[in-house]
């Protein structure tokens, strides 16, 4: 058979092991979380676009995040939610639904860092150049910054899936729970050292990037709120960088969880369940945790709910 016949061929996916008796808890828990997901962050970001009074530069970068979230959470929630009561034996997906998967997921993952790093950004330059804040964050420098997030995990993501698009394959069982780029070239009978080498260079580049990019933030906002003597200034930092700081960990920690567990190929499940969660728990935090804890955007919630509780 060709390549064209092995390319357009029908997989079988692995999927998570789950019992008969679990099967039903676990559809339930992850459809609440999916529409807990697509609430909160659509939510949010329906807010911000409609309150003149959020269109800040802050506001409008953070709307990347939960629009990211929502990705994130689609491409791979839903799916899961059909296989999880589909018999083993017949959850098919064919090669270009498996190569779209592949491509969304690992776009969700850089994404959630390059966003952040152009939040750290925007942070930084409130902080350490607040009479130049302005005058930085400017709508053409906003757009610049939008688009450098969204154009380099692309670019990035764009480079890692083709180059495993590019291998004929000679196996037809996908062994994850879901289509991701290892998944795609380990279906290949070829040599992959190319596919393993960008790989491994673009997570330690893009890891490497990210956090030398928020400790080195960090570090110039520290320096800056210890030699300022204005407490007011100093809680503000504190309060909007904390946030910006528990989105960033939780994010780091939940992807940095997933690369350690491929090295334990005895942890094969639970490496599954921490990928799962990686497209739950991040998607399902940072809008409360980001978005309810920025004041304009809470005031502007409670003033929602107040109306509504007064027109009743």
């Amino acid at each position: 058979m060709d390549n064209l016949t092995f390319r357009y061929s029908v997989l079988l996916v692995e999927g998570l092991k789950v019992t008969p008796q679990s099967s039903q808890p676990a559809f339930i828990f992850l459809l609440i979380a999916y529409v807990v997901i697509m609430i909160l962050n659509i939510g949010i970001v329906i807010q911000i676009l409609a309150e003149k009074s959020l269109h800040e530069p802050m506001h409008i970068l953070f709307c990347h995040l939960p629009l990211n979230d929502v990705m994130g959470a689609t491409v791979l929630l839903p799916r899961m939610l059909k296989d999880i009561l589909t018999d083993p034996s017949a959850r098919y997906i064919t090669y270009m639904e498996c190569v779209f998967q592949a491509f969304f997921t690992h776009l969700y993952g850089t994404t959630s860092h390059t966003i952040l790093m152009i939040m750290a950004f925007d942070r930084y330059v409130a902080i350490c150049n607040p009479l130049r804040y302005s005058s930085i964050m400017t709508n053409k420098m906003i757009v610049k910054l939008s688009a450098g997030a969204w154009g380099v995990a692309l670019l990035l993501v764009g480079i890692l899936i083709s180059l495993s698009v590019r291998l004929s394959h000679c196996r037809s069982v996908v062994q994850n729970h879901f289509c991701d780029n290892a998944s795609l070239f380990k279906l290949s009978c070829e040599n992959v050292v190319i596919n393993n080498v960008y790989g491994l260079s673009f997570t330690v580049v893009l890891f490497t990037l990210s956090i030398g990019c928020t400790v080195m933030t960090y570090l110039r906002i520290a320096i800056v709120c210890i030699k300022s003597k204005n407490k007011s200034t100093n809680s503000k930092a504190i309060k909007t960088c904390g946030t910006h700081l528990a989105v960033y960990l939780i994010m780091l920690i939940s992807g940095l969880n997933i690369i350690v567990l491929h090295r334990f190929p005895d942890y094969t499940e639970t490496r599954k369940l921490s990928s799962v969660l990686f497209h739950v728990i991040p998607p399902g935090l940072n809008p409360i945790i980001y978005g309810l804890q920025a004041k304009e955007i809470r005031q502007s919630i409670l003033t929602i709910f107040r109306n509504k509780v007064y027109t009743k």
